[in-house]
């Protein structure tokens, strides 16, 4: 079984049996957390995606591990503008690409972003979970057209390895600033893998492209689960 509270935007908190996931909290309450080991994960230094709180969750309470994406290299300047002790650092893993890293109880794939850093595979307590970041057909009316054809063919590029991969749970970009392009991504990753559950995420509080999406494709109905509202959770 896993428990999922949306955070807003593309954050996430993911309880399995024996382990939480913090996925890009960069916003909302995090509620309190079991006494389990945890998982935190930042995709990319984007403000919409990390916040540095997330280092002081490293506080005795629980075994913690950090998963960030490739531009988030601990310097000592950030580690001293972000108050960063040496301990926490040294359970910091910079990932990088396509990788594969055990981490704690769970083994953590990446793959490389058309934006910034990466997205994650994560496999645990026998789930596989996927967070995009901001790796997406990244679409924009009026930009130039050979951009919008290398962001499409970087897209497919960095998701091949995902062809009929099994996901019990993936969290994607539905991003309502695309406009018509926003289900894209959304859709080709669900025609691509093998995927049980998917929650659309980057939305800037603005539910509706879920709903537009499930009308438009209602074949994929039963796989998307909306979460319209910070605190909202859903059991899987």
């Amino acid at each position: 079984m896993m428990q999922v509270t949306f955070l807003g935007h593309s954050g996430f908190l993911v309880e399995s049996d024996t382990v939480c996931l913090l996925f890009d909290w960069s916003e909302g309450v995090l509620p309190p957390l079991p006494e389990k080991p945890l998982l935190v994960f930042a995709s990319h230094r984007h403000q919409d995606h990390f916040r540095p709180q997330i280092f002081s969750l490293d506080n005795g309470v629980r075994d913690v591990f950090f998963c960030l994406g490739s531009d988030l290299k601990l310097t000592d300047s950030r580690k001293q503008r972000w108050n960063i002790s040496a301990e926490t650092a040294a359970r910091c893993h910079v990932l990088k690409g396509r990788t594969s890293a055990r981490i704690g109880s769970a083994t953590v794939e990446t793959l490389p972003s058309t934006d910034e850093g990466v997205a994650f595979l994560v496999t645990c307590d026998g789930h596989t979970i996927y967070h995009a970041g901001d790796l997406n057909w990244w679409h924009w009316e009026g930009e130039d057209p050979v951009w919008n054809r290398n962001m499409e063919s970087n897209f497919k590029r960095y998701v091949e390895p995902l062809r009929d991969r099994h996901m019990d749970l993936a969290f994607a970009p539905l991003d309502p600033r695309q406009e018509a392009a926003a289900f894209w991504g959304f859709r080709y990753l669900l025609e691509l893998a093998d995927i049980s559950h998917i929650i659309p995420m980057h939305q800037w509080k603005n539910p509706q492209p879920t709903r537009d999406f499930c009308a438009a494709y209602p074949q994929f109905i039963h796989v998307v689960s909306p979460m319209e509202a910070p605190g909202q959770t859903i059991l899987f």
